[in-house]
């Protein structure tokens, strides 16, 4: 018996293809990336806003002593909903005056108690800086 002289098999794979997809879906994760950032950067224009009118506004204060008032009436933070909801007249803008030394903490958490009484119109009161 006569043995056939193959040319033996060459068992390399082609990586050619797998590179070409792999460069193809970064390229559609780099160019899709920055449009699923969430916060869209701005720059301001240094004017000054326009005040509320200050009859129709509800204020919330918080004091250095992490005092909370709504409009001048001290609150302790869980009972801050309940009494929140009866004074807000469910229309009326509400403003955020806090101390600049509270935490940062102190003060989201009161937002988020506004935010979750239905609160739309929000605002911060602030003072300009002199020059």
């Amino acid at each position: 018996m006569k043995r056939s002289r193959q040319k033996p098999l060459v068992q390399e794979m082609n990586l050619t293809n797998l590179v070409d997809v792999v460069f193809a879906i970064l390229i559609v994760f780099m160019i899709s990336a920055p449009l699923m950032s969430q916060g869209v950067k701005v720059e301001l224009p240094k004017a000054e806003a326009p005040t509320m009118e200050q009859e129709k506004l509800l204020k919330v204060s918080i004091t250095k002593q992490r005092e909370v008032f709504v409009a001048d009436m001290k609150v302790e933070l869980k009972d801050f909903g309940n009494i929140f909801g009866s004074i807000w007249d469910k229309t009326s803008p509400v403003v955020i005056n806090a101390d600049e030394s509270v935490d940062y903490g102190l003060v989201m958490k009161v937002v988020t108690k506004v935010q979750k009484a239905g609160v739309t119109k929000l605002g911060f009161l602030t003072l300009t800086e002199k020059e």
